[in-house]
């Protein structure tokens, strides 16, 4: 778990290790995730989301009450700045000690303006080190299609989450919240309707970010996979699988990355994202604010009415 010389002095966290939520059906979640292309896996009363061939599980789903919820999210920090971090989170002024009471009482817990809380373990490090690389693909020889056939395609399966965009009533005092107990920083924003933050130790353009919305909730979790090709069969594999709502393909401006959103069945969602922009451990990234009208998305389909409704916050229905 040592960290790069260039931010030996930063005892802050370096991954967003996994987010947790409540859903009404769990069996809505197993059937949901494993169309996505994740790796499932179900007990009587939890579902955790691994991707295929990675050990880390990204998020876990519990039963609850009539809506999806958002609960706590997991950030990990290397263990030689746990002691550091937990003098930092004494010394602030927010709520903290007590587990959240679907959690553990691992590591450091401590409680968001908005109500959800955020414990901070130490453990290796997720986010990734450097940006994803693409395979190499052959092209087909001349006077051969390279295209494949519809028949010979694989289900899309993303490598790991990227991140976690949440709905906030307090855009700003969470943009505090996250500095200050975290570390993390501002990449990118649109004045206070959207802020994306990024960590320190080397990371996506974003691991976390807000947008503004009358309550918290959980927008949407980005999966990173290989290809813009992927973006687009996963969203054929969505909508074959069922799952018709959704938004893209399209290009983000702020990040850079190619998308698909599939809707979820509580009204959230699941993003298919290629080639998001990166920053590295040894750089400060300059932060930008941009207009909205300038900087949602380069190209892309007309984004959706209720892509931007938070159903954890409305009584609006599905």
């Amino acid at each position: 778990m040592s960290k790069s010389p260039h931010r030996k002095n930063s005892s802050v966290v370096h991954s967003l290790d996994r987010v947790v939520f409540t859903v009404p059906d769990l069996k809505a979640a197993v059937d949901y995730y494993n169309a996505f292309g994740l790796d499932v896996r179900h007990t009587a009363h939890q579902v955790d989301l691994h991707t295929h061939g990675h050990s880390q599980c990204w998020a876990s789903i519990l039963p609850g009450g009539a809506k999806k919820v958002l609960q706590y999210l997991v950030f990990a920090a290397f263990e030689e700045d746990m002691a550091e971090i937990r003098k930092r989170v004494e010394s602030l002024p927010y709520s903290h000690g007590t587990p959240h009471p679907l959690g553990s009482a691992e590591g450091i817990w401590v409680v968001h303006p908005e109500g959800f809380f955020v414990q901070i373990i130490a453990a290796a490090q997720c986010s990734p080190k450097e940006k994803s690389l693409t395979p190499f693909i052959s092209k087909a020889p001349v006077g051969k299609g390279n295209a494949p056939t519809r028949s010979s395609i694989h289900q899309v399966k993303p490598r790991r989450l990227s991140h976690a965009l949440l709905f906030s009533n307090k855009v700003p005092e969470s943009v505090d919240f996250f500095t200050q107990v975290l570390g993390l920083r501002v990449t990118d924003r649109s004045d206070d309707f959207i802020v994306f933050m990024h960590g320190i130790h080397g990371s996506d353009h974003h691991m976390l970010a807000f947008v503004k919305s009358e309550g918290p909730g959980l927008h949407h979790l980005s999966w990173d996979v290989a290809q813009l090709e992927d973006v687009g069969l996963g969203m054929a594999q969505m909508l074959e699988a069922g799952y018709t709502k959704g938004w893209g393909v399209g290009r983000h401006v702020l990040g850079s990355n190619y998308f698909f959103y599939s809707r979820d069945p509580w009204g959230s969602y699941s993003e298919f994202s290629y080639d998001i922009d990166f920053v590295p451990a040894d750089h400060d990234w300059a932060t930008g604010n941009y207009p909205q009208h300038d900087s949602f998305y380069l190209w892309g389909p007309a984004v959706p009415e209720e892509f931007v409704i938070n159903y954890e916050a409305t009584s609006a229905k599905l």
